[in-house]
């Protein structure tokens, strides 16, 4: 008997339809990054068959979206040395898209792009420690006399004055998220350098980020991205979204990091609850921050609520001594019942210890699936790995294997049954000299 989550197709190749939700759409607008032969922050280049296909003109704007909810607007321009299917960005647009050399972008028309009232524009702090003079008259000015390009609301651009390069970031602009930069718009650079400390914290975790959990993935994105991005999907077929999910497996397995990626790929607001921070030892504050809570994420819906360690603040109520713990869980319980199915609003919990939790809320119309996030197997340790160590610089004769890690003639064995690929990848990056090499080496 086969499998229902699998098919054949006319070829005899199977389909695993429980990871088709992971699958990438093929499209024509759908193209590899490639590295930018013109450095310029506003133009991109296309083949001219592509930019035919996409019925695109030379100098049209366009917008481009990448991956973890970001998108830009560039120029599009014709390359016939560029290969199909795939657009010429340079570093500056790969990182405003949160992408990297061979991931995959789509291009979308953007006619309707107006030409800016103002713009609100500040540099980078760590970008303009020793420069002197006006940043406008020595950046600004020069980079957009004439130029008419297209900024988005958040993004960052490079531009190169003398000897020096300062890194500016788009606030606001007029009208609203995106417009072009022409001779009449108003440029004000006034206010506090951007920390970069609070540009990096911006920097979000996405799908990318998560390895080892690819049909757990699946079912989540089907669970959680479905309702909060396409509810009318729901509605159209009567059929109510989830309210809950909980996620249980090891520490250090990735729940945390699973909730927060699919928040940040679905665009939700998402609300953190560690489980022990919440408990207070004054009476009905514990459950008014629990109220609180909803409250908050019933305003900014789309949102998640992510509650961590959900077992040290709803244990089975028989178990426990005090009277708090009995009014939080039965404060959770009231909660949860009176979501809106379609309120958009969905809570991910989070344990190690399933079994603890009160019963009450692992029935239907709460936590409506338990999801194992285990140990990964063999693909997905060596995609860890591969996540871990991406932005390393391996040796060229560095070999990555799901059960060991080879380097110039030596052997470091992964035990299959642990995490200790996660640890491998956490903890280490000591380097060492030996026999006057530079070793990667491994604690």
């Amino acid at each position: 008997m086969s499998n229902q989550a699998e098919s054949s197709d006319s070829k005899g190749t199977k389909r695993d339809f429980s990871t088709a939700i992971l699958e990438r759409k093929k499209a024509a607008n759908r193209l590899v990054v490639d590295e930018a032969i013109n450095d310029d922050n506003s133009v991109v280049s296309l083949h001219p068959d592509t930019m035919e296909k996409l019925q695109l003109f030379r100098g049209d704007t366009i917008l481009i979206k990448g991956k973890k909810r970001k998108d830009t607007i560039c120029i599009a321009l014709a390359d016939d040395t560029c290969d199909e299917p795939k657009i010429r960005m340079n570093k500056v647009v790969r990182s405003n898209l949160r992408v990297r050399l061979g991931d995959v972008v789509s291009v979308h028309q953007c006619a309707d792009v107006k030409y800016g009232k103002r713009v609100h524009i500040l540099p980078i702090d760590d970008t303009i420690e020793g420069v002197t003079g006006n940043l406008f008259d020595a950046y600004l000015k020069p980079y957009f006399l004439e130029a008419y390009r297209p900024v988005r609301k958040g993004d960052l651009f490079l531009v190169r004055g003398g000897m020096r390069s300062v890194e500016f970031k788009v606030i606001e602009t007029d009208p609203p998220e995106y417009c072009v930069v022409a001779p009449d718009t108003e440029i004000f650079c006034e206010g506090e350098p951007v920390r970069r400390e609070d540009e990096d914290r911006l920097d979000e975790v996405g799908y990318d980020d998560v390895g080892g959990v690819r049909k757990q993935m699946a079912q989540i994105r089907e669970l959680v991205e479905l309702p909060l991005r396409h509810p009318q999907l729901f509605k159209s077929i009567g059929v109510k979204p989830p309210k809950g999910i909980l996620l249980y497996g090891p520490p250090g397995s990735g729940k945390t990091l699973i909730a927060r990626a699919v928040a940040n790929e679905t665009g939700a607001f998402f609300f953190c609850i560690n489980g022990p921070e919440i408990m207070s030892k004054l009476a009905g504050e514990s459950e008014s921050n629990l109220r609180k809570a909803f409250e908050e994420a019933e305003k900014n819906a789309p949102s998640i609520i992510f509650i961590d360690e959900i077992d040290s603040i709803a244990p089975k109520r028989e178990k426990t001594h005090g009277e708090v713990e009995r009014r939080i869980v039965s404060q959770l319980l009231t909660l949860m019942d009176g979501l809106k199915s379609r309120a958009h609003v969905i809570v991910i919990g989070a344990t190690n210890r399933p079994n603890s939790i009160d019963p009450a809320l692992r029935r239907f119309g709460r936590f409506d699936r338990e999801i194992d996030i285990g140990v990964p197997d063999e693909v997905g340790r060596l995609e860890v790995l591969r996540i871990h160590t991406k932005n390393m610089k391996l040796a060229e004769d560095v070999i990555l294997n799901s059960n060991f890690f080879y380097m110039r003639n030596s052997f470091f064995l992964f035990y299959l049954s642990s995490l200790n690929v996660l640890v491998f990848c956490c903890t280490g990056g000591f380097g060492k000299n030996f026999k006057g090499h530079t070793w990667l080496c491994w604690c």
